[in-house]
């Protein structure tokens, strides 16, 4: 197949145009960074910025499959000049997309877009699936609204899969990269009272589920893209101390503080989400990482 990625170049879409491309897939991934397009392999870089117009859509109409990634990182305080920022990478990469889409009468093409499980606002302990509402907060609301805009695509008779991303861990990005420099230094420490709920999944099992769902005609659903068992930040904390061999040696850090220094960012931190992929095990996929210890370990090892 020929597959177009939005956002490619990250961290979670380099591991997915490799493993694509390894499967014999051609995959043509959207950079800003290059003059002219290059060629490694099966793996083809196409100039354009996802946010504007341009010929880089042609190429993307060329595609049995549109995979859109793009989208700036939610790990920063959110000023209101950022809030925009977070919304125009989302929304307007998506809308390109799904115009270009329904103009062509794209019917036979398959949007992968991705949302994450902060679609569901905060819900202490309460476990949640696919079939829950959308919070009211500004990540459920965006999340919410860059659904919509790819479920457009439907209009035309594309298929599409929405799927929401929980925090993914893996090996060189991720969370665990930006938190294992702490644990290192004895710095670890869990936040708030340590019992907010953290959605995860290991990035093989998210590779795993984005080639699932590309070779296996007839899919068009929302995903939960979470390890079957969400654990709790004081959990995950003690995880990757026991796997880094650092002892925990601070105090929890103060709800106030985080909130101090990453203003409103600082709810996805003390809150969270207790995330199920209830269609995923209903489909009978099976994780290879679904317990957080062995995740880490993998990572870490």
């Amino acid at each position: 197949m020929n597959i177009f990625i939005t956002g490619g170049t990250g961290f979670i879409g380099t591991s997915l145009s490799n493993a694509l491309s390894a499967r014999g897939h051609r995959v043509y991934i959207l950079t800003r960074s290059l003059k002219n397009p290059t060629h490694e392999s099966n793996i083809i870089h196409v100039d354009g910025d996802p946010a504007r117009k341009g010929p880089w859509l042609e190429r993307l109409m060329e595609c049995d499959v549109v995979i859109n990634l793009a989208g700036a990182t939610i790990f920063k305080r959110w000023t209101p000049a950022y809030k925009k920022t977070l919304i125009k990478s989302r929304i307007d990469t998506t809308r390109n997309i799904v115009e270009e889409i329904t103009r062509n009468k794209k019917s036979d093409l398959l949007l992968i877009s991705a949302s994450a499980v902060g679609y569901y606002g905060f819900h202490d302990d309460e476990a949640v699936d696919e079939n829950a509402a959308p919070g009211s907060d500004f990540l459920a609301s965006l999340s919410a609204e860059w659904e919509r805009t790819a479920l457009e695509a439907l209009c035309c008779g594309a298929r599409v899969i929405i799927n929401r991303f929980g925090i993914v861990l893996g090996k060189g990005g991720g969370a665990i990269h930006m938190m294992m420099p702490l644990f290192r230094y004895w710095l670890g420490s869990r936040l708030g009272n340590g019992m907010q709920y953290f959605s995860w999944i290991h990035l093989y099992d998210l590779i795993n589920i984005f080639i699932y769902q590309i070779e296996n005609k007839g899919l068009s659903s929302i995903y939960n893209c979470t390890a079957p068992n969400p654990v709790t930040n004081r959990e995950l904390t003690k995880a990757i101390s026991i796997a880094m061999k650092k002892p925990l040696i601070l105090p929890p850090v103060p709800g106030f503080m985080l909130k101090l220094v990453m203003g409103e960012f600082a709810d996805v931190l003390l809150k969270g989400q207790r995330v199920i992929p209830k269609r995923l095990l209903d489909e009978g996929y099976s994780f290879r990482f679904p317990e957080i210890n062995r995740a880490i370990m993998d990572i870490l090892e």
